[in-house]
């Protein structure tokens, strides 16, 4: 608040100078005098009392280049009142704000270039695969907000909260949704004065249940005045600029912690470049400034979605600057809607590593094809383009959800959060399939490069199961998954393990050379009979996985 305070103070001085007719010709009047002296102060005050109230209802930023409109008026209106060579002075001010007016209205028009450097990122061709033996951080976040609302009975006096903004986040090395806790209202608010925690829930396990977690928070953003979390960060910090949400990140012992980007401007008051955060105690509001260098290990999205999906559009729309982006839109490609958080959808590498997902496709209307995707670092705002396989066409999620809507029509069923993996070598789009009332149904997964190919599971590992047996087939199909060379191997089967997935059995084997094989009843229909002691021949796809895709299979007296 001391900060606010002191602010306002310069900005109403200045306000004052800027007004005040300092020079007259009946200096040595002592009524002139005196009436100056009060004209001044009167200025101070309202000039104060407008800053600060100003500043506290909307949060803005106390930069100078904040209140260009009021020096416009401030110039001009001190011209008017002044005389001489003082009004001369004023008017030359005056058009000097009208300068800094025409220079921040029209940076949009010629900071194009500035904002496309600020968001470049690095091209590579595809994402490294899949790990199979992980489980994709897969549980859609309708689906969790859905339960949690089921669950809110945990709650103490539940009819004074709400449940607050859904973010997902690793704790404690699971990968898990948190949600606070959040005020219904102003009287609520008056009566319960903090709020009594959050909910957590698996990303991974669809059949988890939603956990309240008791942690006390004063500063929210639901709350009002100075416990207001947004108001409370403006306070303490008037001169940052902040994009995007604040957004709840919890320590691996659970305690919570607010969070907010804060950056520059790419120039004037246009454009945002991240530079780090402010992170905020809930309970008592001790508040920090990071930079993304330093931020601690538990926090993964240190730079807001928000963010992500500003630098998205800068990247796609201003290859060739601002004009080629609204007429010719050569090279341009749009960011996709199709995310989760503010148009891009969390996921997490094999290190745990959360990254922002967005695919990008053609200005042009109709047209499903992807052009590529991004994925840009959570905590450090780094980002990298994959082109894809260009010798591919690969289908973009608006397509995908489009194939899932097709595909349940009779149920009315629809997809969510697709996002773009490499599953053994090719590129496939992970969705979860929800019913018209939010409740998961299963997860489909279908091939970018070929849509033909499509399966879909109650759980993601079935799914992907079912997945490599369909890119093993042979036929007008890929040829096993992707660039996997085909290989020959022969043995005797020292175990078997049968599963039922779908409308057919899964079979897998291990063999006596000590490798691990796939093989789908759909495909080989006679591998049904298959027991410990078969000797076998058979052509596998040399993915590198734990299980290898068999294409073909002889099972030695039975054929």
């Amino acid at each position: 608040m001391t900060k606010l305070l002191i602010a306002s103070a310069v900005i109403a001085l200045i306000a004052s100078i800027l007004l005040t007719p300092l020079i007259t010709k009946k200096r040595e009047d002592g009524k002139s005098k005196k009436v100056i002296g009060y004209f001044f102060i009167g200025v101070f005050v309202l000039g104060f009392l407008a800053t600060g109230i100003t500043v506290y209802v909307t949060k803005m930023d106390v930069n100078w280049h904040a209140f260009w409109p009021a020096i416009i008026l401030l110039t001009l209106g001190g011209a008017f009142l002044a005389s001489g060579i003082e009004r001369k002075i004023k008017g030359v001010l005056f058009l000097a704000s009208l300068g800094v007016a025409i220079y921040v209205l029209s940076a949009p028009l010629w900071n194009a270039n500035d904002k496309f450097t600020s968001a470049e990122m690095k091209e590579e061709v595809e994402i490294k695969p899949f790990d199979e033996t992980q489980t994709p951080a897969s549980v859609p976040p309708k689906f969790a907000r859905n339960k949690m609302k089921k669950a809110f009975g945990q709650v103490p006096n539940t009819s004074y909260y709400e449940l607050g903004r859904l973010q997902i986040q690793k704790v404690n090395g699971e990968y898990v949704y948190i949600a606070p806790v959040e005020f219904s209202g102003f009287f609520k608010w008056m009566n319960g004065g903090s709020t009594p925690g959050y909910f957590m829930m698996s990303a991974t396990d669809s059949a988890d249940n939603p956990k309240f977690v008791e942690q006390a928070m004063k500063y929210v953003p639901s709350a009002y005045l100075n416990s207001n979390l947004e108001r409370h960060i403006r306070l303490q910090h008037p001169l940052l600029i902040f994009y995007g949400d604040v957004q709840l990140e919890v320590d691996d012992d659970g305690k919570p912690y607010y969070i907010r980007s804060y950056g520059e401007f790419v120039s004037a008051r246009n454009g945002f470049d991240v530079k780090g955060i402010v992170l905020v105690d809930a309970l008592t509001g001790k508040s920090e400034v990071v930079k993304l260098e330093d931020v601690p290990e538990f926090i993964d999205g240190a730079v807001s979605p928000e963010t992500v999906s500003l630098q998205n559009s800068y990247f796609g729309n201003y290859v060739h600057g601002f004009w080629n982006s609204k007429f010719g839109k050569k090279d341009v490609k749009l960011p996709s809607d199709e995310g989760t958080e503010s148009n891009v959808s969390p996921v997490f590498d094999e290190k745990g590593d959360m990254y922002y997902f967005t695919d990008f496709t053609s200005p042009k209307e109709g047209v499903d094809s992807m052009l590529g995707y991004s994925l840009t670092n959570a905590r450090t705002g780094q980002a990298t383009y994959y082109t894809g396989n260009l010798d591919s066409s690969y289908m973009d999620s608006q397509g995908t959800l489009q194939i899932i809507e097709k595909k349940f029509i009779e149920k009315k069923w629809s997809g969510e959060m697709p996002v773009l993996y490499n599953f053994y070598g090719e590129a496939s789009w992970l969705t979860a399939v929800l019913d018209s009332n939010g409740f998961l149904q299963n997860y489909f997964i279908v091939s970018a490069a070929n849509p033909e190919i499509s399966v879909y599971a109650t759980t993601p590992k079935e799914a992907l199961k079912l997945y490599k047996t369909a890119l093993s087939r042979g036929g007008n199909t890929v040829d096993g998954s992707s660039n996997a060379t085909e290989k020959n191997a022969s043995g005797k089967v020292l175990r078997v393990y049968k599963e039922r997935l779908g409308d057919f059995t899964i079979v897998s084997f291990l063999l006596s050379n000590g490798e691990n094989y796939l093989v789908s009843a759909e495909t080989e229909p006679l591998s049904i009979y298959l027991q410990e002691g078969d000797e076998v021949i058979l052509t596998y796809g040399d993915t590198g996985e734990q299980f290898l895709p068999v294409r073909n299979l002889i099972i030695k007296g039975l054929q």
